[in-house]
């Protein structure tokens, strides 16, 4: 409500000065209006309200007024000048002399320190020039310079400490600005890197079922005249194959609907893992390529990201084994191997390797990207290229 409020009196400063000036300007107002009408003065109270040099002068102090947070400085210029002609006519003091300290505490609220505090010396200045030239100067007479000098010290000091204050308000505005930009910034990139594991995990599930289920599928054209309980196997392997992909890119999809998964059981079940190898294995085998599957070293728990990173980077290679190694491929080896401080994953085929003119590591999708990615997020390090032996080999170490 605060914060509504300065926010629209900082877009109606004419208005909201004009309102604080308007008590001052009716009051001499109706004071003149009485002298005009004949009645009885009562203009005394304002010391000789009814005089004309008295009313001309009260209103060129109170009218500058209306625009001092807008032009500070050039209403304090106006406000000493006519009170300095107001000395000069001896009109004595009255009551719209208090803009005077009213256009000090403007400049000292809005306008530069040195700015100030020269209004400052001005101010304390024509106050000693007023008591000289006083014809009644005496020690009551320095006791009120003293009153005033207060008076008008107080108004400054307010003035500073009101500027500071504003300043230290924006500067909170500006930091709670910047830091709601950090937040969406961050809110961003926390989007982008979700959406980036997504593709990396749609990719590595779609293309690995896919060439299960392609290959499965051309065995099963091949094979439905001659042995059909054997091409009937190999839809049967199709169906399973479709049926885990799209329970797992079901999984995957859930964190982009709203609320989240369904809460069955698959929304808790565990993320693939090298517990979960065998499987896949299985799959490349039921597609009618040979792998051999080793474990060495003194399994462990390791943390959900390795597993994860260590299944997705051998499935991708049995992937790209299945698709690009050839029709003379003999069989495909996978090494996992527990070390003391780091897993190692080996993915050898005796296949024909690289394609001719295909640099090793390239040309085949984002699969080898995919797998570099996610193995540099756990500060590992991943090779692929041609085997000592022939064949293409795929390397992946990642730090325990």
């Amino acid at each position: 409500m605060f914060g509504k409020v300065r926010e629209w009196t900082g877009r109606h400063l004419v208005l909201v000065d004009t309102i604080g000036v308007a008590p001052f300007l009716l009051l001499y107002a109706s004071t003149l209006l009485s002298s005009l009408g004949g009645a009885a003065s009562d203009g005394e109270a304002l010391g000789r309200a009814s005089d004309p040099a008295h009313m001309t002068v009260a209103f060129a102090l109170l009218l500058p007024l209306v625009v001092r947070r807008r032009f500070p400085m050039a209403v304090f210029t106006v406000v000493v000048a006519v009170a300095g002609v107001q000395m000069w006519l001896g009109v004595g003091l009255i009551v719209a002399d208090v803009a005077l300290p009213v256009a000090l505490y403007t400049v000292a609220a809005h306008c530069r320190p040195a700015w100030a505090v020269a209004a400052l010396g001005v101010v304390e200045s024509g106050l000693f020039l007023a008591l000289v030239r006083s014809p009644h100067a005496d020690w009551g007479s320095w006791e009120a310079f003293a009153l005033y000098s207060f008076l008008f010290m107080l108004c400054w000091v307010t003035g500073l400490y009101m500027r500071l204050r504003r300043r230290y308000v924006l500067g909170l505005e500006e930091r709670a600005q910047w830091l709601e930009h950090e937040r969406d910034a961050r809110a961003q990139a926390a989007v982008a890197a979700e959406r980036e594991r997504i593709s990396r995990e749609m990719h590595d599930v779609v293309a690995h079922n896919l060439s299960v289920m392609v290959v499965q599928a051309e065995g099963a054209t091949y094979a439905v005249d001659r042995d059909p309980d054997r091409a009937k196997g190999a839809m049967a392997t199709v169906a399973s194959t479709g049926r885990s992909a799209l329970s797992e890119v079901r999984g995957i999809l859930g964190v982009l609907r709203e609320g989240g998964g369904r809460g069955g059981e698959d929304e808790y079940a565990p993320r693939p893992g090298i517990d979960g190898l065998d499987r896949a294995v299985e799959q490349v085998r039921a597609a009618g390529l040979p792998v051999e599957l080793t474990v060495g070293g003194d399994r462990r728990d390791l943390p959900t990201g390795v597993e994860l990173a260590a299944f997705r980077v051998v499935q991708e290679a049995l992937t790209n084994a299945l698709k690009h190694a050839g029709p003379e491929v003999g069989r495909v080896r996978v090494e996992v191997d527990y070390g003391a401080d780091a897993l190692e994953l080996r993915v050898l085929d005796d296949g024909r390797g690289v394609s001719s003119g295909e640099p090793a590591g390239q040309g085949r999708g984002q699969g080898l990207i995919g797998m570099r990615e996610r193995v540099s997020v756990h500060g590992g390090s991943l090779r692929a290229g041609p085997g000592p032996d022939g064949g293409f080999e795929v390397v992946a170490t990642l730090p325990l």
